[in-house]
């Protein structure tokens, strides 16, 4: 005797098609360097705080700063370079002082950013 052979399975799930990855889109060019106004900050957070801080004529320190938002040192210094010089395009400068470094935003809006800023040794 002889078998009768079965009838083929058809695949009962299709495996999705695997595509190339996308490039992820680029990110937006920030509102100031477009229109040359800095962005706007949202009141009452941190980050607002921290700008009102650094608008005071005085200035402020790091450490300042440290307990007034309970971030830690690296991520304040984070912020200083990321958020407030480059994408809120504010002039941040800073000048040693008797309880450390002191920083602050000044309005001088005749002179580039980058020209007034203190060289610090490595």
């Amino acid at each position: 005797m002889t078998r009768t052979k079965s009838k083929l399975k058809t695949a009962s799930r299709s495996r999705p098609v695997k595509t190339a990855k996308r490039n992820p889109p680029k990110r937006p060019v920030p509102v100031a360097a477009i229109s040359g106004t800095p962005a706007k900050t949202r009141a009452g957070t941190k980050n607002a705080q921290v700008v009102a801080m650094l608008q005071d004529r005085t200035g402020t320190t790091i450490a300042a700063i440290m307990a007034a938002t309970g971030w830690q040192q690296h991520s304040v210094r984070g912020f200083l370079a990321g958020v407030v010089r480059k994408k809120l395009g504010l002039n941040l400068v800073s000048d040693p002082g008797d309880s450390g470094r002191v920083y602050r935003i000044i309005d001088d809006t005749a002179s580039p950013p980058k020209a007034d800023r203190v060289k610090q040794p490595a």
